[in-house]
């Protein structure tokens, strides 16, 4: 099996349904939400507890989920590859449970303490990038499901609380960004 085909050498590529600039906002999104999965890889590679590792695989499904919502084109989109309300909710309930757990700081901090974390932090700031591009598709109008938009600002929060967590768990607090 061949990893090219050449037909993008020109500067685009295949959306399910139609063929576009790799320059169209959708292949913008498409590529920062890939990007953000990734991160959570990174990040998952380096958790130490199995609720990280466990909540990070679900949200890369999720992702793969949101990344061929986005690629349909409208008159090829299926419905059935929507994310739901019960992902957002999901998302929901999980940094619910852990930030009833670890006292979260009320000042910015310095991401680094673990490895984890800073994965875990960085997996963050991926994904608000990714809700930024998700954002701009949908002023274009390419986003028929109001719930992805709502998935992604939810991420964030996930991942931000998951990084206190592995700190929390390896016995280390956040470092605040302001000198006292």
């Amino acid at each position: 099996m061949k990893l090219y085909t050449g037909r993008g050498d020109a500067g685009s590529t295949d959306l399910l349904g139609a063929r576009v600039s790799k320059t169209d906002p959708r292949v913008e999104a498409l590529g920062v939400l890939d990007e953000t999965s990734s991160a959570i890889g990174l990040a998952r590679a380096a958790a130490a507890t199995p609720r990280t590792e466990d909540d990070l695989i679900a949200v890369q499904r999720d992702l793969y989920k949101l990344m061929a919502e986005l690629a349909f084109t409208t008159e090829q989109y299926p419905q059935r590859v929507e994310i739901g309300g019960d992902r957002v909710a999901w998302l929901e309930t999980e940094t619910d449970a852990i930030t009833n757990v670890v006292p979260m700081p009320r000042e910015f901090i310095l991401p680094g303490e673990t490895t984890a974390g800073a994965a875990l932090d960085w997996a963050r700031v991926m994904s608000r990038r990714a809700e930024r591009r998700l954002v701009t598709c949908a002023e274009a109008g390419h986003v028929r499901n109001p719930e992805a938009l709502r998935y992604l600002n939810r991420l964030s929060s996930l991942l931000f609380a998951l990084a206190r967590w592995e700190e929390h768990e390896a016995g280390v607090g956040p470092v605040i960004a302001k000198e006292v």
